[in-house]
Order: C-alpha cells, then structure tokens, then sequence
C-alpha cells in the first residue's frame, strides 16, 4: 500500500517540475512573438525564430515527453486516445514552425506549442493534485498506527515492530495507547475511541470477544488482545485500498470520453487539412491557409474533455471517504445515481442486529432498576441471547447485582433457575414460570401488551412470587426512519426484506415508514426478490450486513454493505458504510448525483466548446464578421476550457451530501 501513493507523489512531482520548466521557457517565447498586446516583438525574424526554435523544443520533446510517448503507445495498439490529440495539436504547430524558420519566413507558432504543453501540463497538476489530497489523508490514517507494539512473547511483554506482528500474538494495551493491528479482544474491558472508522466521537465500550481495529485508541483500561487480521488485510489498509482503485477505475462516462477523442482526432487532423485545402483553393496566401489550419487543429485539442471525469471521480471519492461511505469503483460511484430501489436486509441494517432490552414492566409497587439488577444476576451465568441482552443492559445502567447467583440451571426451551441469597430465581418464559407453579397474575396482562408489539418475553420471579416481565428485541437503529424519509424525499422506494416471521417484519416496516415487505425470505431467496424487483425494471441497491445476504448484494445493481457486517458481505458489495448507518445510503446516492451532475457539465462543455470553437478558429467567420484566431489565441482558449472543468470538478467538494 505504501508505495502506491509514493508513486503518485513521484509523478505529480514530475509533472509539477515539467509544468514550471515549461512556464519559465513560454513567458519569453511569448514576449518574443508580439503576441500580447501593446508589447511588440522585441527581436525580428530570422533571429527570433532560431530563439524561438530553442526555446520550444526543450518544452515540446521534454516537457511534453509525456504525450509524445503515450502517442507511440496508443498507436501501436491501434487506438486513438487523448495523448494523440494532444501530440497531434502540439507537432502541427512545432513542425510547421520548424519549416517555416527553415525557409526564413518570419511567422512561427513556436509559442502555440509551447502554450499547449504548458496548459495541458497545468490541467494534469491541478488534477493530480485533487487525487493527492484524499491519498494524503489515507496516509494521515496510517499515520495514526503506532509503529510499535507491545506483544506478549514466553509471559514477557516485548516491544516489537508493528509490521512484525503476526495473526495469533497476544498484545497488551495500556490507557492512551492505539491500538496496532486489528483484533480481537480476550481480557479485560475498556472503551475504545474509533472515530476514525465509525466518525462516532462517543467511546464504545469493549468486553472480551469484541474487535478491535487497528489505529483506534484504548481509552480507559488495560487489556490483552489478539490480532486477528495485520498487514494488507487490516481495516486501514482496506480503506485505502477501495479509495485508490475507485480513483484509478473509470467512470463509463470516462470511457465514452476516450472514445470520443479517438473521433476528435480525426477531427482535428480532418480540420486542419480541410481548412489548409479550402483556403488555398480559395487563393489565400500560403500563410494564412496554414494559419487557420494550426488553428483549428491547436483549438480542437479537447485536454477538458480528458480532465471532465477523473477529476470529479477523484474529488467525489475522496468526499465519499471522508464521510466514512467507500465507493469501490468509478462505475459505481456513477451508477449508485440511477437507483430508484433500495432494499434494505432488517437484521443489523433496519435494526441494531442483537436483542436489546426496551421494556421493563414491574409488578405494581415494584422497582424497574431493582427488577433489572435481579434478572442480570442469573442472566450473566447464562449465555442464551436473550439472558445476554438483560445482562448487558443491566451494565450500561451501572446496576451491578450486589449478590451473586449460584446453583444455576437450565431449562431447555423455558429458562434457568439459580439460586439468590438463599432463594429460588426463575428466568425464562411463561411456561417456566407455570413449570415452576409461579401465579402470574396481573402480570399476563403486561406480558400480552408486549408480545403483540413484538416483543420477546422473559419473566422474573423470586421465591415462588413473579416480580416483573422484561420485553426483548432487536432495536431498530435510531437512525433508520429518517433515512427511510430522506430516500423517499430523493425519488427512492425502500423496501424491508426479511427471513422473521410476517408480523415481525411488517411491525418493524411500519415503525420506519417501509410499505413494501418481504417476509420469511430463506437466504437462498434473498438474490431472487432482487431479481424480481429488477425485472419490474427497477435499478436496485441491496443493503445487508451477513453472510446470507451476500448473493442479493451481488446480484442488486449496487450492492451495499454495512461496515460493522461480515467480510463476505463486504467484498460482495460496491460500496461500504463504515459507520454502519442506514441513513448513508441516502448520502452516497446524493454524492453520486453531484458528481454526475459535475460529469455530465463537465463533457458538455468540453463538447460544446469544441464544436463552436473548430468552425472560428478555421476561420469560418473570417469575410463575414472579421474573427481570426491566430494559434496562441488557440492554445489559450483551450487552456480556458481545461481550468473551467477542474475548477468546476473542484467545487465538488462543497457538495452538501
């Protein structure tokens, strides 16, 4: 990874110094040629041609090098591509130059070749350097790994070099420390600050078998952890990766532009012969044919149209990444503009993807906190999801039990009982509590209200008296109703597609504002229902997080996956929401219409500007209205349309997404 963008610094520097050579060598070729107006030549032909000769060159065959070889290149694989526009642009107006001074005619278009070097030179800086800013702020995330690492070799710390690190070594983290490498953490608990993946400013709290990812800071404790994953294959270094490729991908609007200068070529060439031709049969002096004629071929040198949309993939990627949403391709990032479907997996997308305690019922005169804190102290013994979620919500309250539970069974299929300070606890279902010969009471009634809300039930009794019920679900993500409205504000249809129970599943698709559900989807049937959506002619996005969502990832036109989701999933996907956020679906779909809409103004006017231009420079409009445009007038209208299309690539960046 590393020497990938040691290899872009390497060229934008190359081209920088190119540029600034090429700048120093054009100012006095153009002071020399009287083109500005009011400074007139300040040396006569023939000696100012032989300066002029070499003054260009240096900047025609070194400056330029860069285009003269792609030339050769293209035209051995038999393509006409961008290079060859340019070549064909800047050895018109060299090699007629070249001629004329050897026959000792005192006009040259020395410095029109120059000024075409140079402006174009300028285009591909401006354009690298919007790409370096997003590989500088990748580098600015490798940077935040330490180079060191504190790993645990025969029962002895031992700081080692992080690239040393290997999957399976135990490190120990102290508070303040970051963390080196993906892992996985074993013992010990602590809050990790990852705000450089998540964009969460709030630490997240960590328990042994959380992960960990690489760069992130150990807050509060000192614990041990795992690598899981190190090198290439860390979070990090997979950021950087999707960036790099989707910057370096072509968008399909990028290839039409290849194509078209491939036509612009024989355009310009065809231009320049027919306006030679013309003018000469018309008994125009052999320099003025030959004028018009570099002309035309100087101004149909489209560098903009080369420049339209790499520069807005470059900016749009990086913007992307800078809010935590990573586009893989440039196809991708073009195509997410289109989709009018968005179908969202319920379990860890809609939803937070574990069971989560969100009702607390006591019998009356009892106490929430109390009922809670009793659960959690036969729920910690246990490891059943349900008894988890109960524990876990007991921690994040701070309601540590002040007695412990022993004696703890289970009840397959109803619960556990423990014992409690002398007492029989029961923790389970309705059947166990009836197993248990527990009088419910008034508390069925409770219990009901929250199963037909959907709710899990787990009931809590204590010395053959029920305390309380405590209602279990998978909480839907607080963001995920207003991403559900953003999309329909965008044109967009959500849909909820699910393997729970219809009545689950609808619950949930009402609460966020879905109004099309699939239910009871087998994972297998996931790609299917896409497929069933695209064949009404919908281009879709699928949204998921699990292994089984994976072949409805690829199968979607677009498919999306959530960060905090399995590694199949994300490789399956086009584009990853780190911060594992529905309501970025909405964002990267508004990032890809600003960039299209940039794309898309961008090759018109490379267009456009061309087709109106040929025809004046050709001096069509010369007899009727006057106008001549003489080669440097040429070069620096062209040189106009290449910085209005990097700077209106630019304004990207201001983009509200």
């Amino acid at each position: 990874m590393a020497s990938d963008p040691a290899m872009a610094a390497s060229m934008e520097g190359d081209i920088r110094r190119r540029f600034w050579v090429a700048l120093a060598l054009t100012l006095p070729l153009v002071l020399l040629s009287g083109t500005v107006p009011g400074i007139p030549p300040l040396i006569r032909a023939p000696a100012a041609n032989w300066i002029g000769f070499v003054l260009a060159t240096p900047v025609v065959w070194w400056c330029g090098w860069m285009f003269l070889a792609g030339t050769v290149a293209a035209l051995r694989r038999r393509t006409l591509d961008m290079s060859v526009l340019i070549a064909t642009g800047v050895l018109a107006a060299y090699v007629a130059s070249v001629y004329l001074t050897v026959i000792r005619d005192p006009a040259t278009y020395y410095d029109a070749a120059a000024m075409l070097v140079t402006f174009v030179l300028f285009g591909h800086w401006m354009e690298m350097k919007s790409r370096r800013r997003t590989t500088d702020a990748l580098r600015a995330l490798f940077a935040l790994v330490p180079p060191s690492a504190r790993v645990l070799r025969n029962g002895q710390e031992v700081n080692v070099a992080t690239s040393t690190v290997v999957v399976g070594d135990l490190l120990r983290l102290r508070p303040g420390d970051k963390i080196s490498v993906d892992g996985e953490l074993v013992a010990g608990d602590t809050d990790v600050d990852e705000s450089l993946v998540t964009g969460e400013s709030a630490p997240i709290h960590k328990t042994p078998g959380a992960s960990l990812v690489g760069g992130s800071i150990n807050v509060s404790g000192a614990v041990t952890m795992r690598a899981t994953k190190v090198g290439n294959d860390t979070v990090l270094a997979q950021i950087a990766a999707l960036v790099q490729r989707a910057q370096n991908s072509k968008a399909p609007g990028q290839r039409l532009a290849d194509k078209a200068a491939g036509v612009l070529v024989v355009v310009a060439v065809g231009a320049g012969v027919a306006t030679f031709a013309a003018w000469t049969i018309s008994g125009a002096p052999f320099l003025k044919a030959l004028t018009f004629a570099i002309s035309a071929v100087v101004i149909a040198c489209p560098d903009a149209l080369g420049l339209a949309t790499p520069t807005a993939v470059a900016i749009g990627t990086g913007l992307g990444a800078k809010h935590n949403i990573l586009i893989k391709d440039a196809a991708t990032l073009e195509g997410l503009c289109r989709v009018r479907t968005v179908v969202f997996d319920k379990t860890g997308t809609i939803t937070e993807g574990r069971p989560t305690v969100t009702d607390i019922e006591p019998t009356p005169g009892g106490n929430a906190d109390e009922l809670l804190r009793t659960a959690a102290a036969a729920a910690a013994q246990s490891t059943h999801p349900l008894s988890a979620a109960i524990a876990r919500a007991a921690t994040d309250k701070g309601l540590a039990p002040g007695f412990s539970a022993t004696a703890v069974q289970n009840v397959p299929g109803m619960g556990i009982t423990a014992r409690v300070n002398g007492t029989t606890l029961a923790l389970g279902n309705a059947a166990l509590l009836e197993r248990e010969q527990i009088d419910l009471g008034a508390l069925r009634f409770a219990g009901d209200a929250l199963a037909a809300r959907g709710r899990s039930l787990t009931y809590v009794a204590v010395g053959g008296q029920a305390l309380g019920v405590i209602g279990v679900t998978d909480a839907i993500r607080p963001t995920s109703a207003a991403a559900i409205r953003d999309l329909a504000s965008l044109g967009v249809t959500s849909v909820l597609l699910s393997g729970d129970a219809t009545v689950t599943v609808e619950r949930v698709a009402k609460e966020v504002g879905i109004a099309r559900v699939f239910a009871e989807v087998r994972p297998e049937q996931k790609a299917d229902y896409v497929q069933r959506l695209q064949r009404e002619g919908q281009v879709t996005a699928m949204v998921g997080d699990g292994v089984n969502d994976a072949p409805a990832l690829a199968q979607a036109d677009i498919g999306i996956a959530i960060g905090a989701g399995t590694d199949v999933a994300i490789q399956a996907a086009e584009v990853v929401l780190m911060k594992s956020d529905p309501a970025d679906v909405a964002h990267a779909i508004r990032l890809s219409r600003a960039t299209v809409r940039k794309m898309k103004q961008n090759l018109a006017w490379a267009a456009v500007y061309n087709v109106l231009a040929i025809p004046v420079a050709a001096g069509a409009f010369y007899h009727s209205l006057g106008w001549i445009l003489v080669p440097q007038i040429s070069a620096l209208l062209m040189s106009g349309s290449s910085i209005f299309v990097a700077v209106n690539a630019v304004s990207l960046r201001r983009a509200r997404i």
